[in-house]
């Protein structure tokens, strides 16, 4: 089992093993192909190779909890509260969005990410349940048939009612549209919608410190002395399936939006 040959080969207790198994730091290969392995008494094959990732700093990490919005059967909506990440790594996936869905989504089923926010954002996330659907939202997030809409506070205050920001990131056009909604002169923040058509890494962080708006809470690409956590919130995604008329509009509470 594979307990036992981890058990023979480390100084880790079963139990440490156990905790690494279900939090996503260890893998097996199997030929070509490479996955985690979560079952401590799965049986392993001539010519499997386990590897073990641990790093009790990441193991540690907890986050709030995840919460559905809508199961859709084939995807599911989710808000992602801050601090809980989008994509694991090697050495753990526990405190992502995807896992949490597959361990608390009834039935059970698995869950493949097709699109990401920031670990510092909060927001609504979709996640698919069979590679198929994935395939599917990934060609509509390629091919902008997805409205995406986020709000933002952000130091200052914008010179126009309406922004389009056509920028280049990391080599790749990158455009966004900003909508003034409130401004507050006392503390001047301003409050934003925004919608990207694409979707670039921290695109609307970078975008918006570039003309000296920088997002409240943005400690990467803004101001250090923020104290608040990143005030970028995903509010709305709103979609059409190809063989359904009506489209899917999936919006988040008010009580969960940016607020001045």
């Amino acid at each position: 089992m594979a307990i036992d040959l981890l058990a023979g080969v480390c100084d880790l207790s079963r139990a440490q093993l156990k905790q690494a198994m279900q939090k996503g730091a260890v893998w097996y290969t199997r030929g070509k192909h490479t996955q985690h392995l979560r079952r401590a008494k799965k049986i392993l094959q001539p010519g499997d190779s386990l590897h073990l990732y641990h790093d009790e700093k990441v193991l540690g990490e907890q986050v709030a909890g995840a919460e559905l919005i809508a199961d859709e059967g084939d995807y599911s909506v989710w808000y992602k509260p801050y601090g809980m990440r989008s994509q694991g790594s090697k050495w753990g996936d526990h405190t992502t969005v995807y896992r949490w869905a597959e361990q608390h989504l009834q039935p059970q089923r698995n869950a493949f990410l097709v699109h990401r926010l920031d670990r510092a954002a909060s927001g609504l996330i979709l996640i698919a349940h069979s590679k198929t659907m994935a395939a599917t939202l990934a060609e509509l997030f390629q091919q902008r048939k997805i409205d995406k809409r986020y709000k933002v506070i952000v130091h200052g205050h914008p010179e126009q009612a309406v922004m389009r920001m056509e920028s280049e990131l990391d080599g790749k056009p990158a455009i966004s549209k900003f909508t003034l909604l409130e401004y507050d002169k006392q503390s001047n923040r301003s409050l934003l919608e925004v919608r990207i058509e694409t979707g670039r890494k921290h695109q609307i962080r970078r975008q918006l410190s570039e003309c000296g708006l920088p997002v409240v809470g943005d400690r990467l690409y803004g101001s250090a002395g923020d104290e608040q956590d990143l005030q970028l919130v995903a509010v709305r995604l709103a979609f059409r399936l190809m063989d359904e008329e009506a489209q899917k509009i999936y919006m988040l509470a008010q009580d969960k939006h940016p607020h001045l």
